[in-house]
């Protein structure tokens, strides 16, 4: 009885750990990484991924047999981007080169989902990023037997804050779409001196009001 529990124990144990292994997270590497190695579900055994940066091509990844294009004036991009970079992609499966230079084309381009990387670029065409500079919290993931969760960033405002949230994103494997979203809240919130909601600006100017109220409540002093 004690031997069977034993075993037992150690059953369980092994198990758990295979389970925490699991979940265990993992940073995205960089972009272009990402990117080399997403699998097309088009039919097409040449193709080619381009990195532009200040005019210059560099071609990351070419599958099949060297063929010639024109290099592209727009692109796009899965993370944060620098000024004049930019990725696109040269598609020959029709025979002649085909470009693709947003990301709606590219989700097309990937179609169903067949590895983390493709999950990425499923996730950046519904306005989610890649925030290397964040990876702890807007760049990382695990998986399960059935899902891919993905932690990633997203531009929420532009305006007065400028602020960026991070979500946890659950994509099934093999599907074509995200399953189920969860917001984790702001980790990006950037005020200036033009933000009429700045709390900073705010606590001065309610300094200054009370500063004021006891000079506008005085009374002159009565003549005897």
């Amino acid at each position: 009885m004690i031997r069977f529990r034993d075993q037992f124990n150690i059953f369980i144990f092994v198990l758990s750990g295979i389970f925490l292994h699991a979940q265990e997270k993992k940073q995205f590497p960089g972009i272009s990484t990402i990117l080399s190695k997403i699998n097309p579900d088009t039919k097409t055994d040449s193709w080619i991924l381009v990195h532009k940066s200040y005019g210059k091509d560099n071609i990351l990844r070419e599958a099949g047999a060297k063929k010639e294009y024109e290099s592209q004036s727009s692109g796009f991009n899965i993370g944060i981007a620098e000024e004049d970079e930019f990725y696109y992609i040269v598609d020959f499966s029709s025979g002649k080169p085909e470009y693709i230079t947003d990301l709606n084309a590219l989700r097309k381009f990937v179609g169903k989902v067949d590895n983390i990387q493709d999950a990425a670029v499923f996730a950046s065409t519904e306005g989610y990023i890649i925030d290397e500079e964040f990876r702890d919290l807007a760049a990382n993931y695990y998986e399960d037997k059935s899902n891919y969760y993905l932690d990633l960033g997203k531009l929420t405002s532009k305006e007065c804050p400028y602020q960026k949230k991070h979500f946890t994103l659950t994509i099934g494997k093999s599907a074509e779409s995200i399953s189920n979203v969860k917001d984790n809240g702001a980790y990006i919130e950037l005020y200036n001196k033009k933000c009429t909601n700045n709390p900073r600006l705010l606590k001065l100017e309610q300094k200054e009001e009370q500063k004021d109220e006891p000079k506008k409540s005085r009374k002159p002093a009565k003549r005897r």
